[in-house]
């Protein structure tokens, strides 16, 4: 399955485009820019939330993009996905400790 974005390589990997390169860079500043306007506003308790956000964001980018996650199959996605999700969970646990001192 080849379009316009993606050419599969001799070695059977896949080559993004530069467009979808750029696009992704673009969206990475985009996203740096965010950060340090956040961090710029007194938001309290809601500052450590639009952190982690907007850093999910670009950490999914890299690795639906870079890291080629988005051409793997479904069950390892799902694995990818279930770790993030635990991951997830037990950083929760840890800012609500943190929270509530």
């Amino acid at each position: 399955m080849t379009n316009a974005t993606v050419q599969p390589t001799e070695h059977g990997g896949h080559a993004l485009s530069i467009r979808v390169c750029l696009l992704v860079w673009a969206g990475l500043l985009l996203l740096t820019a965010v950060t340090v306007g956040v961090a710029e506003v007194n938001l309290g308790f809601l500052h450590v939330l639009v952190a982690m956000m907007v850093a999910t964001a670009k950490a999914a980018l890299v690795v639906v993009w870079f890291m080629h996650v988005k051409y793997e199959s479904l069950a390892i996605r799902a694995m990818l996905f279930t770790a993030l999700l635990i991951l997830a969970i037990f950083l929760s646990f840890v800012f609500f400790d943190v929270a509530y001192r």
